[in-house]
């Protein structure tokens, strides 16, 4: 490909997408690249604070507790006091427990705040794709989920490298360095994020009577049948992406493999979701998300499950690009789902509870698969993620049988956000009476 041609795609790629877009953009990639506590909390318990590996891990799973119980709170945020304020409470709070883990004593003052830095941290996501939600078209929500997507990992990918650096140094550096960063976010999202929760009446329906409207509740959410199991099926996605993290290292290294040489092996991961992400992206935007989802849980499922055979580096690594290619599709399209199942006055609660699955994956997945490969070796782990791709694959062609049209419906100029339009009785759409505000 030119490099006439490389930027003509890439102009596509980021073109026609509003400027508040751009700057929560730049929020996300900001706040991932203080990413210092996720990576390093276990290597600085056990090797600079002299705990053991099971308090260590103790407190792991106390940070992701912590991100269980906001993920409905912070839904639940997002509807009521707006996705602004949201925000900047979860980002002052994130600041201020991760300088502040950086300075506590004692196991029971550490385990505390960890589970604070964790709750906080997580409160952010909900109102985030809530956000990307109301301020962007509809036709476009794919490609600017996988942009968002995309600036995750790249803030990752640098932020590995950097605070491996600054660790060596002092971790006391590394809490106070992400607690500043996370504030600089917080005065981004202040200075240059405007409101966009929708209003009621707000949903397409012109001249609706407010009154009249259903109110959307946490229990709203659980019933509806369609979106529960999207929400359990991501559970079952997640679960397998969590295996790169959690059972790849391991299987790894009782096979005799160094822990340099599993480094080798995932950073294939972030490589391919930095290169690929955009490009692969714009194949998918406009194809049958149906397709792309079955498609997508077989490929994790059985690029996992090829694990069970690799026995060299180069194999291990062909693996990892199977299930990683998956990642890429499935990530913006599951995410374009979920806010198509949302109502507009609901999406936070929503988005909360489609984030409570990948908190709750994050607790399971390292039981389950402990168990898995202590009693039954690694081979059966990797079989049943063969499994657990199938029955999500299944799944997915199941659910999406008949499912709905899109919500939205794109307006004319695409700087400005999304207008709501609704489909009327007759057939027909009309544009709701007053827009998405975004103004303060």
């Amino acid at each position: 490909m030119s490099a006439a041609a490389l930027k003509h795609a890439l102009k596509e790629s980021v073109s026609g997408l509003p400027p508040a877009f751009w700057w929560l953009w730049m929020n996300t990639l900001v706040n991932r690249l203080g990413n210092f506590v996720a990576t390093f909390m276990a290597i600085y318990l056990t090797l600079d604070r002299g705990y053991s590996a099971s308090y260590a891990g103790l407190v792991v799973a106390l940070d992701g507790l912590g991100s269980v119980v906001s993920s409905l709170g912070a839904g639940v945020m997002a509807d009521r006091l707006g996705r602004r304020p949201t925000l900047l409470i979860a980002q002052l709070s994130t600041a201020l427990s991760t300088a502040l883990l950086g300075f506590v004593e004692g196991p029971v003052a550490i385990a505390a705040v960890a589970f604070l830095v964790g709750m906080s941290s997580n409160a952010s996501r909900p109102a985030v794709q809530a956000m990307i939600a109301d301020i962007v078209r509809p036709e476009d929500r794919v490609r600017a989920f996988s942009l968002n997507y995309w600036a995750i990992n790249l803030g990752f990918a640098i932020s590995a490298v950097a605070a491996g650096l600054v660790a060596e140094h002092s971790y006391l550096a590394g809490f106070l360095g992400e607690a500043a960063l996370t504030l600089a976010c917080a005065v981004l999202v202040y200075v240059k994020l405007p409101e966009s929760r929708p209003k009621h009446g707000d949903d397409g329906e012109a001249g609706a009577d407010k009154r009249t409207e259903p109110a959307v509740r946490l229990g709203t959410v659980l019933r509806d049948g369609r979106y529960m199991g999207v929400v359990g099926l991501s559970f079952l996605i997640a679960l397998l992406f969590m295996q790169g993290t959690v059972s790849l290292p391991v299987t790894m290294g009782l096979s005799g493999w160094s822990p340099s040489d599993y480094g080798v092996v995932i950073a294939a991961n972030g490589v391919l979701i930095v290169l690929l992400q955009i490009p692969v992206t714009r194949f998918i935007e406009h194809r049958d998300p149906r397709r792309l989802l079955v498609t997508s849980a077989l490929l994790g499922g059985y690029g996992f499950g090829l694990t069970a055979f690799a026995g060299s580096i180069g194999v291990y690594a062909l693996t990892v690009c199977v299930w990683t290619l998956a990642e890429i599709v499935n990530a913006p399209t599951q995410m374009g789902l979920v806010t198509r199942l949302s109502p507009v006055h609901g999406r936070g609660r929503y988005q909360g509870v489609y984030s409570l699955s990948w908190s709750l994956a994050a607790l399971v997945a390292p039981l389950m698969a402990g168990y898995v490969i202590d009693h039954f070796g690694t081979a059966w782990l990797w079989g049943s993620c063969a499994a657990l791709g199938t029955v999500a694959a299944l799944g997915y062609w199941l659910l999406m049988r008949g499912l709905p049209p899109e919500r939205g419906q794109a307006p004319e100029q695409s700087s400005e956000p999304a207008e709501p339009v609704v489909a009327m009785a007759a057939g027909k759409t009309k544009k709701a009476a007053d827009p998405v505000r975004t103004t303060v």
